[in-house]
Order: C-alpha cells, then sequence, then structure tokens
C-alpha cells in the first residue's frame, strides 16, 4: 500500500550473490507529499510546511486575534492558506498546543487559552482548513519528531526535557512514545528539585516549575536587584559575573541537573534532547548542570548524552506536522 500511495519507492536490487530470497530496498519518496504543522500559543501562531521526512520548506507566524476557540481556528484557517496557496499534495495539517488533548480531536484542557471546557478543535479546523487534521499536545508532538526524524531518531529509549513558561517531560522506552491521559498536566513542572528554592504558584518550594521556568527565574533575580529584568538579561548578567544572577542561575543549571539525573535513574536512559524557551540556561550554567547531574547519579553509571536544541518556534509547528505525517502514513 506504501508503494501504491507513493510513499515509498524502490531503490534498486540488492547484489545477487547475497544468500536467501532476493530483496529490493525501498525508500521514502520524500518529495511526494506536503503537510502542515502549527504550534498554538496564547498569543502566536506558528506554522511551517514540511516534506514527508519533516523538511522545513517554509514557515511563518501570525498574532492570534483572540484566545477563544473561533478566533484561534480563523488565525491557523489563514496562515495556513497563506504558506499553501502555491503548495501542491497537502496531505494533512497537524496542530499542537500546551494542554490535554483526547483522541488526537478535541482539547479539554489549554490553560495557556484560558479553555477550561472541552473544544472540538479537529472538527473546527477540517471545516476551516479543508485538510485532514490531526490534534496533539505540543510536547508530545514535538517528541514525536524527535523520535522519527530528529536527533534520537536512532534510539529506542530517550527523554525530552524543555524549560520555558513551565517545564515540560516526553520519555520514548521501547521505541515507543510514553503517552497517558494525563499528558498536558505538566507533571513534571511540580516534581522537587531544591528544599530551599523559591515556591512556584501552587505553593511548592523548589519544584521544577519555580527552579527552571522563566518567569520565576526572572522573578528572583529582579527581587534581588529591585528592577525588573527580563529572562535573557538574567543569563547575560550571570554570564559577566553578577553577584545577585550569577548565584540564581548556578542554582537553577543544578536543580537542571538533578532533574535530568533522576530521570535518567528512573527511565534508564541515557539520551536526552533538551530545547525550549529557556534552554540557553544550560549552556550558560552548563558546569552547573554538570554538577547536579553527578551529585545524583551513580559514579559508574553510563555518561549521558545531552543535545540542547536552541529555541526555535518552527521546531515545534515541525513537531506539530509530524504527527500529521504518522496519522497518514499508518492510514
Amino acid at each position: 500500500p506504501l508503494l501504491d500511495r507513493g510513499l515509498l519507492v524502490e531503490a534498486g536490487a540488492e547484489p545477487e550473490h547475497r544468500a536467501g530470497r532476493p530483496s529490493v530496498p525501498l525508500d521514502i519518496v520524500t518529495e511526494s507529499h506536503r503537510f502542515v504543522g502549527v504550534k498554538i500559543t496564547g498569543h502566536d501562531v506558528h506554522a511551517a510546511v514540511t516534506t514527508l521526512r519533516a523538511g522545513v520548506l517554509d514557515a511563518g507566524t501570525a498574532p492570534l486575534r483572540g484566545q477563544d476557540p473561533d478566533a484561534v481556528t480563523a488565525t491557523v484557517r489563514d496562515l495556513v492558506a497563506d504558506l499553501t496557496r502555491n503548495v501542491p499534495d497537502v496531505r494533512g495539517l497537524g496542530v499542537s498546543l500546551g494542554g490535554q488533548v483526547v483522541g488526537q480531536a478535541t482539547v479539554s484542557r489549554a490553560p495557556f487559552l484560558g479553555w477550561d471546557e472541552d473544544v472540538p478543535l479537529r472538527t473546527l479546523l477540517e471545516e476551516a482548513a479543508g485538510l485532514p487534521t490531526t490534534v496533539d499536545n505540543d510536547l508530545l508532538a514535538l517528541t514525536k519528531a524527535e523520535h522519527w526524524f530528529g536527533a534520537a531518531r536512532d534510539k529506542d529509549r530517550f527523554a525530552v526535557i524543555t524549560t520555558g513558561i513551565g517545564v515540560g517531560y516526553g520519555l520514548v522506552t521501547h521505541d515507543t512514545i510514553v503517552d497517558s491521559p494525563d499528558s498536558g498536566f505538566g507533571l513534571v513542572g511540580h516534581y522537587p528539585l531544591d528544599p530551599l528554592g523559591p515556591r512556584c504558584d501552587e505553593g511548592h518550594r523548589g519544584c521544577a516549575d519555580a527552579m527552571l521556568s522563566t518567569g520565576p527565574i526572572s522573578a528572583t533575580v529582579s527581587a534581588g536587584l529591585r528592577r525588573l529584568v527580563s529572562y535573557e538579561e538574567c543569563l547575560d548578567l550571570a554570564l559577566a559575573g553578577d553577584p545577585v544572577a550569577a548565584p540564581v542561575i548556578a542554582d537553577s543549571g543544578r536543580a537542571l541537573g538533578k532533574l535530568i539525573a533522576n530521570v535518567a535513574t528512573l527511565t534508564m536512559t541515557t539520551t536526552f534532547v533538551l530545547t525550549g524557551e529557556g534552554i540557553r540556561l544550560a549552556e550558560v550554567a552548563g558546569d552547573a548542570v554538570q554538577n547536579g547531574i553527578r551529585q545524583h547519579r551513580h559514579p559508574e553509571a553510563l555518561p549521558l548524552s545531552l543535545t540542547v536544541q536552541p529555541h526555535d518556534p518552527t521546531h515545534w509547528a515541525r513537531g506539530a506536522a509530524v504527527t500529521a505525517i504518522q496519522n497518514y502514513v499508518s492510514s
């Protein structure tokens, strides 16, 4: 069926001297179909047009016209239409957002959009955009992209950790994405990391959200300097040795290292992909991250491989496209 649909092509016969039944290698027809991925945030929509291998051909961004479902649908519809106006063979639309998604169709919770009731987003977008649509949690979509086409594509076990407005965590084990009805709650955000750390909005002291999210880090440094400081400025000040910012960033770096070490210990994975709006922390506080790993990992355990991917909204949109690719290939 995949040959008939133009997804695979015979790559040429194997040498005849091989023992056993002759085989014909197959390869993906990269240019055969196009897909669109869309990542929805609380303020913007990011989209990417990709090949069957998730290679990005074009990308764009549009501000949300509003956060209600109709406004979000209209924004996505128009951005997709602009990007695909002269693109043939678009086979599917993948959409991701922070929140809970049921059956890759209905958003039951999306706090960044203020949605706390079921929104049939797949139906709305299929009617508006005229494309078969898949809706998924953004972290799950990103993890699927890493699994099929990313830095961990040759691994059957790895973890993705993201930092930004919140903290995200995705896991692949035995070559399978770990999914659950609880995906979308951001459960790892309240994993305890520092008993002396600041409190999060839920009152947890030193949890992942409090130690690693961009907002709390900025708030802690701002309080110490008695002026408002952006997250990026916090990192720049830490690099310059600022006596207020440097220890805050070092504490956060050690907390990230502890989280990585604990995930490695509990899941037996040694491969990590680190990304997100706040992941520059892993570079600025690299020594502290490694110290945190050493402090909380058995000294004879296997070394960990950390791939830090700088934040790029298109990377998240590409992840959404991969959900559409997977559904199309498996249909």
